[in-house]
């Protein structure tokens, strides 16, 4: 057994497409080598964003391992291992920011420790909220039924049903545990020797656990040590709430299930887990659609009951209706409305009343245009229809009113879009970021620089942004703790960037902040696509006999007109050459143009600026200027 390391402390940091992460990560890590012998090993499973050109750059002192295919995460970890030379090892994700001291203080409790193979820290992520992972109990088949089952999440702090997040330790106490998080896995170097390296047939989740496990029957313990708080921001390789995640991280659980327990023990094992799976999906998908269409049902019911009421004040005045119009029209006036309404937004969140209204005036349009070419045995009054656009006008105003002052955040009318930041750092610092935010945000109301020890209460900040230059990692951390119940965003400005980190909600823990580029993806602006595509794809299929003549490829326009129409491609969207190498950029359908195609100077660096611009700044009215320039390419 080795007893001479060259480095108190190998950390190890795997890297896959977040450059932006990795960066301001390695920047905690500089920071937090301070008097201890540290050597750093970044391995790169095949990233295209650029992130190893920024790490020689900017941290030429750390050792680099640039794999040319993505070999996963357990593989990845172990080449970093086989190389170091330090007493202890810490697997650390790219997603991650430590305190200045958190590399001294585990040093130090693992020195003082002997029986301890492994360690994790207390985490919360980017709002402050403490991430449960943290520590762990081994997920046996009755602590897997207890977590599916929802058993843990109502009694949280119960040993017994809690044991899958050990709810009934304090989050503040050092405590023996389980299971540690792959995200801040430190351990004994002697330790690994002994048990071996991470079971590669886990590609990226479940090697941690299986890990775990293992040193733990290697006679070793593993401890939770909260008196260091790291943030992690999770989910920047794989989204928490997609079902390719459920089942990736299930089937992970299965592997260690059949790995580590006897037959009986793994085949119940699975068995939950699959039913798990399936369950939750079920229930997942039923709860979302319950949720989506309660409110508009509720909408369409009270809407028709006007329309009917309005129809007796016809009748009061000796003006009888077309027994059509009430079998028929009313019934198909209330949807017009209704599904204008949804098409522009209006009952996307944040609910806003502006989008209601514009839905109502649509569908007026729509209803009246319709109303135009009927029969004139079906024309009845388009006072009616006057009438009934404003009675679902004020319909919408006092019901939506109504809830959002009855039932608060749930249904909170967003009034205004504008946002308040402050920025915490020096005056070089809150000039360039006060710049960067000018640059890449539209809605600001107000930028307040604020003093380090300066109360936030009463300010009514919507984000507040720490510049890491001046302002330690582990004050970040702290001030982060501390106004996490205020309902603000935070976000960490690195020093010398043009980017901004942060989070704005558990859900959309990791974003990344460098430019507003995903309003093309909004529900509201890919409706709007597709209703694009399918108006112009129509159009151009139906008046094909004059368009062919100006192709050359005739059957190739044809066939791209067609994919169009079902949805396969879209007329506009990304350089993709360009595109798939900048990671920034949201995933979207392919596309016949781009905005390249509608100017003559094509260089790289055009296409990339195009398509950041395109991303943030869509409409319908550009892809009909890119379409209108570039039509003759659409063969």
């Amino acid at each position: 057994m080795k007893t001479n390391y060259t480095y108190q402390l190998s950390i190890i940091i795997v890297n896959y497409n977040v450059e932006y992460f990795l960066d301001q990560c390695l920047d905690s890590v500089q920071k937090g080598i301070n008097n201890c012998s540290i050597e750093v090993i970044v391995i790169d499973n095949a990233s295209v964003d650029g992130s190893m050109e920024m790490v020689k750059k900017k941290y030429g002192s750390f050792t680099r391992i640039e794999n040319k295919e993505n070999v996963g995460f357990s593989k990845a970890n172990n080449q970093g291992i086989e190389i170091c030379e330090g007493k202890y090892v810490l697997l650390l994700n790219p997603d991650t920011i430590v305190e200045e001291d958190t590399f001294s203080k585990v040093i130090k409790f693992m020195d003082k420790h002997e029986d301890a193979g492994g360690l994790g820290v207390r985490m919360i992520d980017g709002k402050g909220v403490f991430l449960p992972e943290s520590k762990r109990g081994l997920p046996t088949p009755m602590v897997a039924f207890y977590k599916i089952f929802g058993l843990s999440k109502i009694f949280p702090k119960s040993k017994r049903f809690g044991q899958y997040h050990l709810g009934h330790l304090d989050e503040f106490e050092t405590n023996k545990i389980d299971i540690l998080s792959g995200a801040f896995m430190l351990m004994r170097k002697e330790t690994l020797d002994k048990i071996g390296l991470l079971d590669e047939g886990f590609f990226m989740y479940g090697e941690d656990i299986d890990l775990s496990y293992r040193i733990q029957l290697g006679g070793y313990e593993n401890y939770y040590f909260p008196e260091t708080t790291i943030i992690h921001y999770k989910g920047e390789s794989t989204k928490k709430s997609s079902v390719n995640y459920v089942f990736v991280f299930y089937n992970a659980m299965i592997i260690f299930a059949k790995k580590h327990f006897s037959g009986k023990n793994a085949n119940l094992f699975s068995f939950l887990i699959n039913l798990a799976i399936y369950l939750r999906a079920f229930i997942a998908l039923s709860v979302r659609f319950i949720k989506a269409i309660t409110l508009p049902l509720i909408d369409f019911a009270y809407i028709v009951t006007g329309l009917f009421l309005l129809t007796n004040y016809w009748r009061m005045s000796s003006i009888e209706f077309p027994e059509k119009l009430l079998q028929y029209s009313i019934p198909i006036y209330a949807f017009s409305w209704l599904a204008s309404a949804f098409f522009i937004g209006g009952y996307d969140k944040p609910y806003k009343l502006i989008k209601l209204l514009k839905g109502v005036s649509w569908g007026t349009i729509i209803i009246l245009l319709a109303y135009a070419v009927l029969p004139k045995n079906w024309q009845f009054s388009r006072l009616f229809i006057f009438i009934g656009a404003g009675w679902v006008s004020t319909y919408y105003l006092i019901s939506r009113l109504f809830l959002h002052f009855s039932f608060g955040e749930k249904f909170n009318l967003k009034f205004e879009d504008k946002k308040r930041f402050g920025i915490i750092g020096s005056n070089e610092e809150i000039t360039r970021v006060k710049e960067l935010l000018v640059q890449t945000n539209t809605q600001i109301e107000q930028i307040i620089p604020i003093q380090i020890e300066q109360k936030i209460n009463g300010l009514n900040i919507d984000e507040l942004i720490f510049c890491s230059n001046d302002i330690h990692y582990s004050t970040i951390i702290q001030k982060i703790n501390q106004f996490k119940d205020y309902s603000i965003d935070f976000k960490i400005a690195p020093p010398k960037s043009n980017h901004l980190i942060g989070s704005n909600s558990i859900d959309t823990a990791g974003d990344l902040y460098i430019l507003n580029i995903n309003t093309l993806i909004n529900r509201e602006n890919l409706r709007k696509k597709r209703l694009f595509d399918l108006i112009f794809s129509s159009l151009m299929l139906i008046s094909a006999p004059l368009f062919i003549l100006f192709f050359k490829n005739k059957k190739r326009f044809i066939q791209n007109i067609t994919q169009v129409l079902v949805g396969k491609k879209s007329f506009v969207g990304f350089s993709e050459d360009v595109a798939k190498k900048d990671v920034r950029l949201p995933i979207i359908k392919q596309s016949l143009l781009s905005p390249i195609d509608a100017i003559e100077i094509k260089t790289p660096e055009i296409q990339e600026k195009l398509n950041l611009l395109y991303a943030r700044d869509y409409s319908m009215r550009k892809d009909f200027s890119i379409l209108l320039k570039a039509w003759r390419k659409l063969d």
